[in-house]
């Protein structure tokens, strides 16, 4: 969480397009990222455009300078500067913390998260709600919130991180105000891999997906995202639609044609 004066310039999040894949950054390198209000909309507002983009069919999520986010801006603070009932205004900012994690899981393309430096609080929040995450040699997941007093998360990391790594080493963690370091967060499972280049190795695993027919990953994730709150006839039956659909798409009957005349051409006897 960083601490002494806070000065916002300019926009707190960038965005770009290229090949397919939809970057978002983090913006407040000076701050380590640090969220405030005005990051929180400015975040969600980004990853909701590219979301309804069709020309983007995979996202990164990454933080400018040495870290990804350090969680809340204690100078500037959550609360919505526009609101002056202090309660209402804190809560708002919450709302918007909540619609950015929101966000993440609901647009329809993937996000792989670039984490280099500390995610804390509410940047392991977020690098939680990513699909994929690949870390630096350097990442350092903290969810010190008890240690301030507050319970164990917030903006959703108390219900995905159980989900990501075990209920078990997601309690550890929480109980102990504990640290995940970049081989910890790989050896529970939280992160895909470590990489030198954290933001390239995320766009490279992003722009591989976009290169995909936009139905399949697109109806993975959602596969994925319903996976965790459903049993398994219901998710049998989600399976079994999806790729019922998925097979008739052009697509899918391009690629099973082409598979089938290669295996023809395999065959004794065709040269």
């Amino acid at each position: 969480m960083a601490t002494g004066t806070a000065h916002e310039t300019g926009s707190t999040v960038r965005v770009d397009v290229r090949d397919g894949v939809g970057r978002v950054t983090l913006a407040r390198p000076g701050r380590l990222n640090a969220i405030t209000h005005r990051l929180l909309v400015e975040l969600r507002d980004a990853l909701l455009g590219l979301g309804d983009r069709h020309d983007v069919r995979a996202v990164v999520l990454a933080g400018e300078g040495r870290a990804f986010c350090v969680g809340l801006d204690l100078e500037a603070g959550l609360a919505d500067p526009a609101i002056a009932d202090p309660v209402e205004a804190t809560q708002a900012g919450m709302a918007a913390g909540a619609a950015v994690t929101w966000a993440m899981r609901t647009i329809p393309q993937p996000v792989v998260a670039a984490v280099q430096g500390h995610a804390v609080g509410a940047g392991f929040a977020f690098a939680a709600a990513a699909d994929v995450r690949v870390v630096g040699p350097d990442a350092r997941f903290s969810a010190p919130f008890l240690r301030l007093g507050m319970t164990v998360g917030d903006f959703g990391l108390s219900w995905l991180l159980p989900r990501i790594i075990g209920h078990g080493r997601a309690a550890h963690l929480f109980f102990s105000a504990g640290v995940l370091n970049a081989e910890e967060a790989v050896a529970s499972g939280l992160a895909a891999g470590i990489s030198a280049d954290p933001l390239a190795a995320a766009t490279d695993l992003a722009t591989a997906l976009a290169g995909h027919p936009a139905y399949g990953v697109q109806a993975s994730k959602r596969l994925l995202n319903a996976g965790a709150g459903s049993s398994l006839r219901d998710h049998l039956d989600a399976e079994a639609r999806a790729q019922a659909i998925g097979a008739l798409t052009g697509a899918a009957r391009s690629a099973m044609a082409e598979a089938l005349a290669a295996t023809k051409r395999r065959k004794p006897g065709n040269g």
